[in-house]
């Protein structure tokens, strides 16, 4: 009797075991699915959240305003500086007769040189002259050396002809173009603004090649997926992608628009074409007038300074602060 009654006992155990044991293991299963579940739906969320966060923190940061004092301890102290340092030397130069005072005037004499030309009324006129010639000039090089520079980008038979002769107007003196347009074009405004256009268009077109050739292919196949083809693709991928580059050209192209237009200027004069800063610079040269030469010098310098720091200093920090690389603040 007691061993059938442990005979009978003995399978009750083992299936209660295999029920313990399915019981156990569907737990373990329901309870790994409710974990994966609050993973996934809470703790990953959170992570994210907290990633999201800490990037919006950084970018509040960084968009925080300067200070005042702090910008102009940073950006408007160091060029006052220089300024002043030079005008010191100067001072130094013309104290100890470096040159005699009539080849070397002193700062006062420039200023009082261009306190004269206020007076009489003239200063804006010359400033305005070269100032019209040169922007107007500059915006037509724009309208030719854009597309030029995608055609030349784009099309290989394009850039194996016109490439290197792009390069090489590139490179070419403005004022070697002056003797050739004024036996061309006469000495009037043809003459100063084919020679603008001859140095600026060809930096413009070279400084948009250059933006294109570093845009990665990937954009351009993303533009095609999703209908961006044709002058949509350039206007909408293209241009975008390649603004830094073009931005560049556009740059320099104003640098050697301004470079042209003072060599055209000095050679090129008559009655006909007004007074520019090149007109003044050469007319206060044949005069022997130091204190002019040293103040259309100056004047030349200040405007093509004021033109980068009013026009393509904002230009450039737009497009660095719309592609993270610079702070807001800065």
């Amino acid at each position: 009797m007691a061993s059938t009654e442990t005979t009978t006992a003995t399978p009750p155990t083992a299936a209660a075991e295999d029920t313990a044991k399915d019981t156990t293991g569907a737990t373990a299963k329901a309870v790994s699915k409710d974990a994966g579940k609050a993973t996934s739906g809470a703790d990953r969320p959170d992570h994210l959240a907290g990633l999201e966060a800490g990037l919006d923190a950084l970018e509040t940061r960084a968009a925080a305003k300067v200070p005042v004092w702090q910008l102009l301890r940073t950006k408007a102290l160091p060029p006052v500086l220089a300024v002043a340092l030079v005008i010191v030397v100067w001072q130094l130069a013309y104290h100890f007769q470096v040159k005699p005072h009539y080849d070397l005037p002193s700062p006062a004499d420039v200023a009082g040189s261009l306190h004269q030309m206020w007076l009489q009324g003239q200063l804006l006129g010359y400033i305005w002259t070269s100032v019209s010639r040169g922007a107007l000039g500059f915006v037509v090089a724009v309208l030719i050396g854009t597309p030029l520079g995608l055609l030349v980008a784009r099309v290989a038979p394009v850039r194996a002809a016109i490439g290197p002769i792009l390069s090489g107007l590139q490179s070419m003196p403005s004022v070697a173009w002056v003797p050739a347009a004024i036996i061309w074009f006469g000495l009037n405004d043809s003459t100063i603004y084919a020679v603008v256009l001859l140095g600026a268009v060809p930096s413009i077109a070279n400084g948009l090649v250059s933006g294109v050739d570093q845009v990665p292919p990937l954009f351009l196949r993303a533009g095609r997926t999703i209908g961006a083809t044709g002058l949509r693709g350039v206007r909408h991928v293209l241009l975008p992608a390649a603004l830094p580059g073009y931005l560049a050209g556009l740059k320099q192209g104003w640098a050697f628009s301004w470079r042209s237009l003072m060599a055209a200027e000095i050679i090129a004069t008559s009655p006909d074409l007004g007074t520019g800063l090149g007109q003044l610079l050469e007319n206060a040269r044949t005069n022997q007038d130091m204190p002019s030469v040293l103040a259309a010098i100056g004047l030349i310098l200040v405007v093509g300074i004021g033109i980068e720091l009013l026009v393509f200093r904002p230009m450039e920090r737009r497009v660095l602060r719309s592609r993270g690389l610079q702070p807001g603040g800065a």
